[in-house]
């Protein structure tokens, strides 16, 4: 788990966005392509096309909970329903640590204004928030996955 961790934060810090860090740092454990996941998670990080929604660091999540059970269950329809179910627990369990799943709440600052990505800047918010949400994102899909 800590190496999934530190690949996923290496990558966010190295040009990836926080989705495409958490399900490409899973490619290699779930044997999937790293540059479908890639594209794939392209238009999810800054909260889904930097809108500002859910954060990318819990939409990266969904996407690695859905390989996990993809992988597992040779049925759709199972696999579906143990990523629903695990998808409801995620949310759960992030929104009792980080108070939401979207990331103008996490952040508390609209950095699609000049003035909000001062603030993200200034506050270096990349590394005090951002990085726990992966962290803490990787740490909860640890939990869910163990078998």
């Amino acid at each position: 788990m800590k190496e999934i961790e530190e690949k996923a934060i290496h990558s966010f810090y190295n040009g990836m966005n926080c989705a495409q860090s958490v399900l490409t740092a899973y490619a290699g454990h779930l044997k999937f392509d790293p540059a479908m996941a890639l594209s794939v998670a392209s238009g999810f990080g800054g909260g889904i096309g930097k809108m500002q929604k859910t954060c990318g660091a819990v939409s990266g999540s969904f996407m690695v909970l859905g390989m996990f059970n993809s992988n597992k269950f040779k049925e759709n329809i199972d696999a579906r329903n143990a990523t629903n179910k695990m998808i409801q627990q995620f949310t759960l369990d992030f929104t009792a640590l980080h108070g939401s799943l979207d990331c103008r709440t996490l952040l508390n600052c609209d950095f699609t204004t000049e003035e909000g990505e001062k603030m993200f800047q200034d506050k270096d918010m990349k590394k005090n928030i951002c990085s726990r949400c992966i962290a803490d994102s990787i740490q909860l899909i640890d939990n869910l996955t163990k078998e």
